[in-house]
């Protein structure tokens, strides 16, 4: 595992690991991807590549890391999703405690099927999620998330998207 990967993944699960209370009456903060004081993840339904609904109360107990992208992506989306793989192999047997969830931009070309096949090219445990248009642009609004369609010189599309990794914590809740 590279130096830089396993500094942040630890960055990461300390993170998620940390505790603090904040007083019930301060407003919570957006600044530059930092949630202060911790609020709690937008809860979701959608399909998983693994055939079940999939829902961030599922993973209640573990440490989510969940990246937005599509299966066509030819850079950012495969070199997130293998960095995180490369990360959660360096934990031993400490990556149960992680799962990671892959959620599409592109429902129209991105099922389950193909989602299922596009997550088990990294590792096997990573989830990927899809549902109707409206459901994930409903996610990414949630979690602040942009996503366009780009047509190509050959007629094709890609899709401009952000390239955040969320960190959500062991109850739910959004970390820094």
């Amino acid at each position: 595992m590279t130096s830089a990967a396993t500094h942040l993944l630890s960055l990461l699960l300390a993170s998620a690991a940390v505790t603090g209370s904040a007083s019930a009456t301060a407003a919570p903060a957006l600044r530059a991807g930092v949630f202060e004081p911790p609020r709690p993840a937008p809860e979701f339904s959608l399909r998983g590549s693994d055939g079940a609904d999939l829902t961030l109360a599922r993973y209640r107990g573990k440490v989510v890391l969940m990246s937005f992208g599509f299966t066509h992506c030819a850079a950012v989306c495969p070199v997130t999703l293998a960095t995180l793989a490369e990360a959660k192999k360096g934990l031993g047997n400490a990556a149960d405690a992680v799962q990671v969830i892959f959620v599409t931009v592109d429902p129209e070309r991105d099922d389950a099927a193909r989602m299922k096949t596009y997550m088990a090219a990294f590792d096997a445990s990573f989830v990927g999620a899809t549902g109707t248009p409206d459901a994930l642009a409903a996610m990414r609004r949630g979690y602040g998330v942009t996503a366009r369609k780009q047509t190509t010189s050959d007629g094709g599309y890609v899709m401009d998207h952000s390239s955040s990794i969320y960190l959500i914590d062991r109850t739910g809740k959004l970390r820094p």
